[in-house]
């Protein structure tokens, strides 16, 4: 009891040195707490949203199907459940902006990518329409009211029955644009009102669990011989479901890769503050040694404070995300997608890990520490150490420096390599935290030129998707049109030593000046017809470099699995959404046909992009069109759901490292009290005194930057290389005004505990601190 009593008046002496190691713990509970909450929450619930409302494994498009040719496809192996619908585009006219909207058919009995009702009920009547809700939100509708949609020249009235959001459209486009993009379901009876008769020209398969979705592509499309059959598009490779994957796979990493520095960095910083407390109360372990109490119980009393201090951190770490992280995730999450009740809550189990790991390394730093102590008598541990034989200093044997030197500085260059253990574990901490605040900025810096590539990699006016099936001959070109390049997609695996990673192969003519492709270094690298383009992500991860050969397979049912062998040109810096690049000429070189599937459209004036556009909407081959804002909207959109969490990182690193600064340099003060109050009784003033204390930090912060710059550097790369994938990569360079910023920051730290300690020195007594030894 009365060594707890003991804690508890160590702690009150040292207020801010507690709170500051609090602090430490909290940034790293905090990170850990937040991060695993988000990445274990959206997994787990998008697989229980998927399979609840059975998003469909397979989609089979055709120009026209009926409902017997349907039933004789679900006979083919494989296939658990199947439903064909209507699918078709339309477009909203407001006052201002005409909206786009994509338009399916449900049947009465609805077991396939089934909606969720927000409110409102399901389609009765033919003119009744389900709308998304988030379209409907934006654009001011509501269940009952009349709306006006135009198809192909005609226009169709109906009645909101109903708002949903629907399993499929969890993502509907790059920047979730919901006021000028929506989703609607009609009921399948319309149909006729629509195309005249009664036929489908989509089909949904919900494949039997296990079953391989790439076989009974193929077995569809051989059954689909006779059929007017379009093509197919596998789960996987929908834009909805890649993009859930992607952002589950980044947040994984995320919840491990950013937590593991900030707990390694604590760890450190534990360690060291941990071990140099214990070895400035060395005369207290050896009062209590005397008074009779076990070598056990002080080992315990010592433990007792990172343990106690590693709880309260990792709570008040715990509530901080659940006040702060949880609100922001969850609105992030809900402008990102539409998941209809997601919630974010913490689990109280999450506090553990951070308790865990705080506690054992300092039980682990106050043992190692420790031990060589309580081997000493009482007697020998209540003396102060002998004091250290000091060598005559290089730079005093260089005639004409010493001698010019200043008595204050003097006295800080011998202190400083007097005590060269206490001076480099005090660097090591200001190391630490200057390897964290360059990472920090370094992460942020990245994310901004992952934004600002997407300008400068794509530089068309418009691009023009075409319907599928449509072949580019039948799509007449406006005029006003400065240059045009067509474009074409093809899903793919990389195959190398046994291993298979989704890709996608982008075939465009080699003269397209509308892509741009840039080296590691941002030199501009041309498409040539003699090989591929490979993205560095890929290139990184399975070793390609250029002139090697790399083995593609083609998964698109109507290629039949066909495996090509291609010469890598050159390896291409892309940072969102990586792909392989050939030309045309290439890929007839490998007997695959091209057919474009996309334009890409520069313009001659503003003027004439306004035309050609209003041209090529009312075009029914034209699926749809994106143009620069939408570019500029996905660099935006890609900072808004990212920066938060580097931003929250950066302000986590900032008080990460002034706890590191202040923790260290407050023990620092608490060794040298004797000394401190011998300049006082010598006569030194209270700002000398502080000027001194300030000028030696400044010197141990000056030497700690310098040996950080090199580590920083290669700790980045890791963090980088952990956070990067194929499907994501983040640059891994650091930029002088990145390191410059830091390093700034590192001092104003250094200065700030300074300030913040100079009551603590003034508040040493002279008396007591000069007794305290006899």
């Amino acid at each position: 009891m009365k060594l707890f009593i003991k804690l508890m008046r160590d702690i009150k002496q040292s207020i801010g040195q507690c709170i500051a190691f609090v602090l430490v713990i909290a940034v790293g509970a905090f990170f850990y707490t937040g991060l695993a909450t988000l990445s274990d929450n959206i997994s787990g619930y998008t697989k229980g949203y998927f399979e609840e409302h059975h998003l469909s494994d397979l989609n089979v498009y055709y120009d026209q199907i009926f409902k017997d040719d349907i039933a004789d496809l679900s006979k083919i192996k494989g296939i658990n459940k199947i439903e064909g619908r209507y699918t078709f585009d339309a477009t909203q006219a407001f006052k201002d902006y005409k909206a786009s909207l994509k338009i399916h058919s449900i049947p009465e009995i609805n077991e396939i990518n089934t909606p969720t009702i927000i409110e409102g009920s399901m389609p009765s009547k033919n003119d009744d329409l389900l709308l998304d809700s988030h379209y409907a939100k934006e654009n001011h509708i509501q269940v009952g009211d009349k709306i006006t949609i135009t198809t192909n020249g005609k226009d169709l009235g109906f009645n909101i029955s109903g708002l949903i959001e629907n399993v499929e459209y969890a993502k509907k486009n790059e920047t979730q644009d919901h006021k000028g993009y929506g989703v609607a379901y009609m009921a399948e009876e319309a149909i006729p009102e629509i195309v005249g008769g009664f036929y489908y020209n989509e089909v949904m398969i919900d494949a039997n669990k296990g079953y391989d979705t790439e076989n009974l592509g193929q077995a569809i499309e051989a059954q689909s011989k006779q059929l007017p059959y379009l093509g197919q598009v596998s789960k996987e490779r929908t834009f909805n479901y890649s993009q859930v994957s992607q952002t589950i796979r980044n947040n994984k990493l995320m919840s491990r890769v950013i937590p593991f520095v900030l707990f390694m960095i604590e760890a450190v910083i534990l360690f060291l503050t941990m071990s140099r407390m214990i070895d400035s109360q060395r005369n207290q372990v050896g009062i209590m040694k005397a008074l009779g109490v076990r070598n056990r119980s002080i080992m315990l009393h010592y433990m007792g404070y990172p343990v106690l201090v590693g709880i309260i951190g990792s709570i008040l770490g715990t509530i901080i995300a659940a006040v702060v992280f949880i609100p922001l995730i969850t609105a992030s999450i809900a402008r990102a997608y539409s998941l209809p009740d997601i919630t974010f809550s913490l689990s109280l189990s999450s506090v553990i890990p951070p308790i865990l790991f705080s506690s054992a390394f300092g039980i682990v730093a106050c043992y190692l520490s420790g031990r060589s102590i309580l081997k000493e008598r009482a007697s020998q541990a209540m003396r102060p150490k002998p004091p250290k034989k000091m060598k005559q200093l290089l730079i005093e044997r260089i005639p004409g420096i010493w001698s010019n030197i200043s008595y204050s500085y003097k006295l800080i260059i011998r202190n400083i390599f007097l005590n060269k253990q206490k001076a480099l574990a005090s660097s090591v901490g200001v190391v630490v935290s200057t390897i964290l605040l360059i990472t920090a900025f370094g992460t942020q810096s990245a994310l901004l030129k992952v934004a600002n590539q997407v300008e400068d990699v794509y530089t068309y006016d418009l691009r023009v998707d075409y319907a599928l099936g449509t072949s580019s001959d039948v799509i007449s070109l406006p005029t006003g049109i400065k240059s045009s390049y067509g474009l074409s997609n093809f899903p793919v695996e990389l195959i190398t030593n046994d291993e298979k990673e989704n890709a996608t192969l982008v075939v465009t003519e080699k003269e397209n000046d509308l892509i741009h492709f840039f080296d590691g270094a941002g030199n501009r690298i041309p498409l040539e017809d003699r090989g591929v383009l490979v993205p560095r992500s890929y290139a990184d991860k399975y070793h390609i470099s250029a002139g090697d050969m790399i083995q593609l397979k083609f998964t698109a049912p109507e290629l039949k699995d066909k495996s090509v062998d291609l010469k890598v040109l050159n390896i291409s810096t892309q940072y969102s959404n990586p792909s392989f690049y050939i030309t045309p000429t290439y890929l007839k070189s490998l007997d695959i046909e091209y057919r474009p599937t996309s334009l890409l459209v520069e313009a001659n004036s503003s003027k004439d992009l306004a035309s050609i556009r209003n041209s090529l909407e009312q075009n029914p081959h034209v699926d749809a069109i994106a143009d620069k804002s939408d570019l500029k909207k996905s660099a935006q959109y890609i900072l808004k759901q990212n920066s938060f969490v580097f931003i929250m990182f950066i302000i986590c690193a900032v008080i990460l490292s002034f706890g590191a600064i202040y923790t260290i340099s407050s023990i620092n003060i608490y060794e040298r009290s004797r000394e401190l109050a011998t300049l006082k009784v010598l006569g030194y003033q209270k700002g000398k005194i502080n000027r001194l204390i300030f000028f030696e930090n400044i010197i141990l912060t000056t030497f700690a930057v310098i040996v950080s710059l090199p580590i920083s550097g290669y700790v980045y790369a890791i963090v980088v290389k952990a956070l990067s994938s194929t499907h994501q990569q983040i640059p891994d360079q650091l930029n002088i005004i990145i390191i410059l910023v830091s390093i700034l920051l590192a001092f104003l730290l250094t200065i700030l505990s300074n300030l913040l300690l100079r009551g603590k020195v003034n508040k040493i007594n002279m008396t007591e601190s000069l007794k305290s030894i006899e």
